[in-house]
Order: structure tokens, then sequence, then C-alpha cells
């Protein structure tokens, strides 16, 4: 249930606090009632309810132990019963004060707002305003229950029609069962399941997998022997390609603090030994509710460490080109507030990120929010509104790179006992998720011997020069998949040591939405040649234009790292214009690319350059698309 320490507060505050004496002059009445607050002091609070109840029995117009007895059961999860005790106790006010009545009505608006009932819970706020006394509405609680209930009714005049539904059998067999991940394809659901709260019932990774049918899940299994073990692990995240998984494991012998967060690869279909991220990620803290990036070169998660913002907040760590991670930051204070930001959900085309928090305006507790990415920066965060957000506590939310679903937690009391559910909903077109996603899928190969490559695949802005994604063939089969937005001018880098990089120009080499694709690398070796893609050239003109840096930088980066290769850049056009001006203007581009290179350090001696005009087409050129092929670079090894 939604039991903020705000809330907490008010329901043990009326008018009382402001004013002296009772609706009673019965003074054993009195005593027992007095007896009864000082009960609450202690949160002795079954023992209160007798002495109010007690008081009740001796003065049936006892208002005040209506209402103090209310709000005990109010704050103890049971808003039904306390409604139940608030309208017995206002049928018998008809001739009261107005400031029973307005304690009454409060006392009714909050039982009505922890039901879900908003509707109901504003009208009853609204009836009884009036009855409040100024000093009372001069209080930092009224204050905050009105700009929440002004909150509120912004929300439900613009409600979001959506369905949610508990995820079917088998899944939501156990007592709890928390923070739902799915690989991009949505046919595997990871989570963690926990058989109840007791310390002896600990946490472990759970999986299902969909079947062919499309709609029902196999029955869930633990994930491995060698990740789940006798200490608490769960919280998952996994990459788009469902072959690293990262988790939190709590109080094992290798931790820094009481939860770190554990990485696990998946090698030849099997779940590699996982270790410690260390201590660049965890903290002698809390640190626990993993989130990767769909590229695995960010990681969000949740601590309460030092450094915060107060309880906890939400951090990220960046991969390194070693594999290691750089030491983690906090997100910063448009994100993170002085209470708790909790279940981070990093969206898969890196621009949105979703968590959970109550120190944002909401609902009364925890509520799901989004924040966006503007110029490398998340913005202010937004409810997700209603009914996404209602009286219940919302978190762990995951929203499918399909953008059909999304998954999260719902938990509930039950006769004092916590349950927590997996649900799902259809993902609402009002909110915009971005550009959609494309999915490119195959393998990197040797290709002189067909051998499988492990290489760092790079999607790459040509606007801008920043790294969209960047992502890992595996070494064992050379397959990879890349999830991506669909971004305009954008640039594929296939890089390997000791071999000569693979560029693909995105939209010209039609790459989205591919599912066989074979990247074929070539060994470096005298006589081998590449085609040097996104190198941009004005009409009839020498000079790189500024969507050529990708490769320009790649360019120098490889003759950085192979200093004993020297190159032949060689310029070629297309077949307008006569043949002695195109070999003229091919040379003079080639030279263009010479004269970059050159001005980044590399040795005059390792460059050398071609134009051979029109001579070598690659393409017929009686197409424009035919002679966009054919004005090129390539780069020969000598």
């Amino acid at each position: 249930m939604k039991l903020t320490s705000l809330l907490l507060l008010l329901m043990l505050i009326c008018h009382v606090g402001f004013s002296q004496g009772y609706s009673i002059i019965d003074g054993r009445a009195i005593k027992m009632h007095q007896e009864g607050d000082e009960l609450v002091s202690k949160r002795m609070y079954n023992e209160a309810i007798e002495k109010y109840k007690a008081s009740i029995a001796r003065e049936a117009n006892f208002f005040e132990s209506y209402i103090k007895w209310g709000r005990i059961l109010l704050t103890k999860g049971s808003p039904e019963a306390a409604l139940e005790v608030a309208e017995k106790g206002l049928g018998r006010a008809a001739k009261a004060s107005s400031q029973i009545k307005a304690d009454f009505g409060w006392l009714k608006a909050h039982c009505y707002l922890q039901m879900g009932e908003f509707s109901k819970s504003l009208a009853e706020f609204e009836n009884v305003d009036g009855l409040h006394s100024v000093e009372f509405k001069k209080s930092f609680h009224y204050r905050e229950i009105a700009t929440q209930m002004a909150f509120i009714q912004e929300q439900l005049d613009k409600a979001l029609v959506i369905k949610k539904e508990v995820l079917p059998e088998p899944l939501n067999q156990f007592s709890l069962q928390y923070f739902p991940v799915l690989t991009a394809d949505s046919r595997k659901i990871l989570f963690t399941k926990r058989d109840g709260t007791h310390s002896s019932q600990h946490e472990d990774i759970f999986v299902s997998y969909l079947g062919d049918d499309g709609e029902s899940w196999t029955k869930p299994v633990g994930i491995a022997d060698n990740i789940n073990t006798p200490y608490n692990e769960g919280t998952c995240t996994i990459s788009a390609d469902g072959k690293i998984l990262i988790y939190t494991s709590c109080d094992a012998p290798d931790s820094f603090g009481s939860c770190d967060l554990y990485i696990a690869y998946r090698v030849n279909n099997h779940w590699q030994r996982p270790s410690n991220m260390g201590k660049n990620v965890n903290s002698r803290s809390w640190d626990s509710q993993p989130s990767l990036s769909a590229d695995g070169r960010i990681l969000f998660f949740s601590s309460n460490r030092r450094g915060g913002f107060g309880g906890n907040d939400i951090w990220y760590t960046l991969r390194k080109p070693d594999g290691s991670w750089s030491e983690a930051k906090n997100l910063g204070a448009k994100v993170n507030s002085s209470k708790d930001e909790v279940s981070p959900f990093i969206y898969f085309n890196n621009e949105i990120i979703f968590f959970a928090s109550n120190g944002h305006r909401g609902f009364g507790g925890m509520d799901l929010f989004m924040s966006r990415v503007e110029n490398g920066e998340f913005m202010e965060p937004e409810n997700l509104g209603y009914p996404i957000n209602d009286h219940l506590d919302q978190f762990s939310l995951f929203i499918t790179a399909q953008r059909d679903y999304a998954y999260y937690t719902e938990s509930k009391l039950s006769g004092g006992v916590e349950r927590s559910f997996l649900h799902r909903f259809q993902f609402p077109e009002e909110i915009d998720l971005g550009e959609k996603l494309m999915v490119t899928e195959g393998r990197v190969l040797n290709i002189k011997t067909g051998e499988p490559i492990e290489a760092r695949l790079s999607l790459v802005s040509l606007v801008n020069d920043s790294t969209l994604y960047e992502f890992r063939s595996d070494g064992k089969t050379g397959e990879f998949m890349m999830l991506y937005p669909d971004k305009s001018f954008s640039g594929l880098y296939v890089e390997k040591e000791g071999y000569l990089p693979k560029i693909y120009n995105v939209e010209r080499d039609n790459l989205q939405d591919r599912d066989n694709l074979n990247i074929e690398m070539t060994p470096i070796a005298s006589g081998e040649e590449f085609v040097f893609e996104n190198i941009f050239f004005d009409f009839d003109k020498d000079e790189l234009q500024s969507q050529s840096m990708s490769s320009l930088k790649r360019l120098n980066d490889f003759l950085l790292q192979n200093h004993n290769v020297n190159i032949t850049i060689i310029g070629h056009t297309d077949n307008v214009g006569n043949v002695s001006y195109n070999e003229n203007l091919s040379l003079r581009r080639a030279e263009s690319v010479k004269k970059y290179l050159l001005g980044k350090g590399i040795h005059y001696g390792r460059i050398y350059t071609l134009g051979k005009g029109d001579k070598q087409p690659i393409r017929p050129n009686d197409t424009a698309e035919g002679r966009s092929f054919n004005r090129r670079i390539t780069i020969m090894v000598q």
C-alpha cells in the first residue's frame, strides 16, 4: 500500500492539534482517550484502538475517538475499515461542530485516496474544504494535500485508456515475484522470485519462455545453478541479445556492501561464472536494481550510498573499451530527489529512462516516471499518469522493444501479508517513445576461412559523430544483434585488431531490419583493399564535408594501431564528365583525405594517393543510385 511518511503523519493529524478541548465532558472517557494517545506515541496501535473503543462505549458521541481510531486503521493499511468507523461516527455528528465534520471529511478523503477512489476523495475534500479553520489551512500538511488533490484532478482529466492484466499461470505462482525484464525479442522473461519475507526465504532469479502460440509461458525455472546460490540473487537486467546478465546479490562473501551488482556472460548457450563488478560500481552501501542499455555500454542502478540527494538515488557507470567499468556517478538532481528513486529502466533507444519515485509529485507513494534526454542531459521527470499510476505502489517498469506491452510489478497488502504480482498493459501511443527501433542480426566472419570473429560494431550518427550504439559479435559463433533507433544518416563501423575495418552506410546499404547480414572481414595483408565509406564531398568539389569525420577518425586510428601498415588512398568517380577531368577530381579528393591524416600526425611516407576517375565502376552508371556507389574512396594496403 502507498503509505508515505507524509501520509502516516496526516493520518494522525486533525484539528484537535490546532485547538483545545473535546466534544464531550465525561472525564473518564477523556482519560481513556488520552491513554490511547499515549499508546499511539509508543506505536502500540492495537492497544490504542481498544482505548478509543472503550471511550466510545462510555460516551457514544466522543467524535475525537472515532477519528483517532479511524486514522490508526488507515495507517495500518485498512482504509475500508477506517471508512466504516468514520461513517459510524459521522452518523452521530449531525449537530457536531464544523470542526468535527471537517475532521471526519479529512479522514474520509484519505480513506478514499488510499482505496484508489480518487473521484470520491476529491469530492469529499471539496465538500469539507470550507469547514477547515484558517489556522489549519496555513499548515504544511493541508497545503501539501491540497496540491496533491489538484494534481490528481489534473491527471484524471487527461486519464489514459489502458487495460491492466495479471500475467497468466504458470507465472505469478509464488508469493512474491517482481522486477520483470525481457530480451529484445520479447520471448524470454526474467524476474525475481521469493516465497515470503522471512529471512530464510531468499531471492532467486527465475526465467520463463514464450510459447510458439505467442501467448502462453513455460513454467518458470531457476536461471542457473552458478547464479542462484544460498544467498539472495535478484533484480536483474539483460542485454538486448540476451548474452550479458547483471544482477543483485546480497551478503555474498566477496561483496563490498549489503548488496552488490554482479555480471555474467552467456557463451555457447551457458551462463559463465559471475563476478563482482568491482569497487568502481559497488560500494559499502546497498547497490541494486540494475538496468543495462541495449548495447551494454551504460548501466543504471539504484543505491543509497553517500553523495546522493537522500534515500535511494539512481546512479550510472560506463563500460570502458577494455571491458571494465568507470567509477559510478549520480544521475543528478533533476531525476533524484530527497526521497527514493528506484527501479530504473533505460529504454532501448538510450533516450528515455523510466523509474519509480515517491519524491516527485504523484498519487501518494511509489509512482512511475520518465525522463527524456535532451542535449546529453536528463530532463525533469514526467509522471506517467492515471491509470498507469494509482493508489498502489508501482515499480519495475519494462517496455518491450516492439512497444506493444509494458510489464511492471504491483504490490498490495492482504490481511497484513505482502503479495506482489507481475502485470502488463498495452503501452499507450500517447506517450512518445521516440523513433521506431530497428533490428539487424547476422554474423561477423573471416572472409578467408569462414571462422567467426569477435568484433566491435559501432553505430554512429554521421551528423555529429556521436556513437549511438556499440555492440560486439560473439567470439564463438560470430553472431550479433543490433537494436537501434531509426535515425537517418548513420554509419556502421565493424572493427577488429588485425583486420581491415568494414564500413557501411546504414541507409544506402539497406541494413535496417536485416536478420541475415554476413559481415566478412579481411585480414590485413599487402594488396587488400576496402571501400572507405561515408566520405562526402560537394558536387564537383574536393573539400571534405563535416559528415566525413567519423570515417576519417577511424582511418587515423587504424593507422595508429598498425604502425607497419602503409596505404594507398584511391579516388573514384562516376562517368559524368570527361575522363581526364574525372581522374583529376578523384586524385584531388584522395589528396584531401591524405591532408587530413597528415594533419593528425601520420607520417607522409606511409600514405600514397591515386586518382582512377571512372575506370573501375562497381555498379552500372546508368542510374543515379549506381553512380552514387561509384563515387567513392577506397583504401589499399601496400
